[in-house]
């Protein structure tokens, strides 16, 4: 089979996206799908996306991360708004389907804004914080990020016993200004450190609306190594986050064909 792609990146985080509008792709096997992203022998790439037909929406964000596991990938989301533009399909405010319910998204100024599914709990552990945004995600508060081992460091909070089955997102946070934070990444799925990480940088804005106890509504920007985002929200109560949306760039970087 002779498959067609094209590759988009979300502040370093690289996807495949497939035009699987006719359903070309739905037979598309676990062992296809982490041979397209293995960056040795295949094109490579954190995660793959199919864009499919959905009855009551624009379309179907189908994602798989590079180990053929599935979750719901902020940054992935947004690179499947672009291509989708680039399908035909109006994105400047469209309605999509993703594994954990229904998405708004708008396209304006060159930047992506991404409506995320509201919080309402978190879990306190020790001085770190555990809540899902589409993705369970681990959040830890540190200082000089950037010098961490986060693949080392990740790891062990990912295959702690809690977490080994199912397994967890791991953030490391530093706190820069006031509504400005460094996050580093080890992703679950693809088991390595991300350049960035949506749902992750989406979980560490909630977390440091907590720590700093902050309410009402909110602009956290967020430096990753792969780029710049921001995550808006409105914190209603303790553990209460609406109105969440992320913001980033999406970047189309090739179009390519493989036998598979």
């Amino acid at each position: 089979m002779k498959l067609s792609f094209s590759k988009y990146q979300g502040t370093g985080n690289d996807f495949l996206l497939l035009d699987n509008l006719s359903g070309q792709y739905d037979k598309l096997g676990l062992e296809q799908v982490r041979f397209l992203c293995d960056r040795k022998f295949g094109v490579g790439a954190d995660g793959l996306i199919k864009i499919s037909k959905d009855g009551s929406t624009a379309f179907e964000v189908d994602y798989y991360n590079s180990d053929g596991s599935k979750s719901f990938c902020g940054n992935g989301a947004r690179c499947a708004v672009a291509f989708a533009a680039k399908l035909g399909i109006p994105a400047e405010k469209v309605v999509f389907t993703a594994i954990d319910g229904l998405h708004e998204a708008e396209t304006k100024d060159g930047l992506i804004y991404l409506k995320m599914g509201n919080v309402h709990e978190t879990h306190i552990k020790g001085a770190d914080f555990v809540l899902d945004t589409g993705s369970p995600h681990y959040i830890r508060f540190v200082e000089n990020s950037l010098d961490l081992d986060v693949v080392h460091e990740g790891r062990k909070v990912r295959y702690a016993p809690e977490y080994q089955e199912e397994g967890i997102n791991v953030n490391f946070v530093e706190i820069l200004l006031q509504n400005e934070i460094e996050v580093t990444t080890y992703e679950r799925g693809v088991e390595d450190e991300t350049l960035s990480c949506g749902t992750g940088v989406t979980a560490a804005a909630l977390a440091y609306a907590q720590q700093e106890n902050l309410f009402g509504k909110q602009n956290v920007k967020i430096h990753t190594k792969g780029g710049k985002l921001q995550v808006s929200f409105e914190r209603t109560g303790d553990s209460d986050f609406v109105d969440i949306y992320l913001i980033g760039p999406a970047q189309h970087v090739f179009d390519g064909e493989i036998q598979l």
